[in-house]
């Protein structure tokens, strides 16, 4: 199937999806290249609702186990295990979801440096992004105005926003992060993810 001009490629994520970090690279690689003939639409998918319940340690450990399994998969993919000793963690991360839609109010640029800033902070720094407080500093990191940043992230505006993004996700079958899908005249087609080959990535797209 030839892709046209009216072709798009969604994309479904979670800023603290541990695979959406391993695949950091590959997908940078991959807008850059596909951007200037397929539109791009990112969604949100919002892989854990709000929590102030720490985090049960049979979790913990699970999330370990995953990390280490995606340093396996995806060589040159960076954790910081002191997260889980320096942070009291949560299973929460619709805030950092909030985060990149405040940044994105501020300008469509800035959806992915927040995306990146989170994941930076969360996975290299040990810092946890399921803490407004952490979210606001990151904000100020990337350049934006933290006062208005602080306004949107509890906004009804931004919080409509995200459940509206992952209602999308759901009723189209992304719900795993992360997810690709290209979307044309003859429906909904999703793709397989290559982690560590964007070639790979690009000629499903392009088939």
């Amino acid at each position: 199937m030839k892709t046209t001009l009216r072709a798009r490629l969604i994309y479904v994520h979670d800023p603290m999806c541990s695979w959406c970090w391993g695949f950091e690279p590959v997908r940078q690689q991959l807008f850059r290249i596909v951007s200037e003939r397929i539109e791009i639409k990112t969604l949100l998918g919002g892989l854990a609702p709000d929590s102030d319940e720490p985090m049960p340690i049979s979790m913990q450990l699970m999330l370990k186990s995953t990390w280490q399994k995606i340093q396996k998969t995806i060589p040159g993919t960076q954790f910081n295990y002191d997260f889980w000793d320096d942070c009291k963690p949560r299973r929460s991360t619709y805030p950092a979801n909030r985060a990149v839609l405040a940044a994105r109010m501020q300008g469509l640029a800035f959806e992915q440096r927040m995306t990146l800033r989170i994941q930076q902070a969360y996975y290299l720094e040990a810092k946890n992004p399921s803490d407004n407080n952490v979210l606001s500093k990151l904000a100020v990191d990337i350049g934006l105005d933290v006062l208005q940043f602080d306004t949107d992230i509890c906004s009804t505006v931004v919080e409509r926003e995200l459940n509206q993004e992952i209602s999308l996700t759901r009723s189209i079958g992304l719900n795993s992060f992360p997810s690709m899908a290209l979307e044309t005249s003859a429906g909904i087609r999703r793709l397989h993810i290559d982690y560590t080959n964007t070639k790979n990535n690009i000629e499903q797209i392009f088939a």
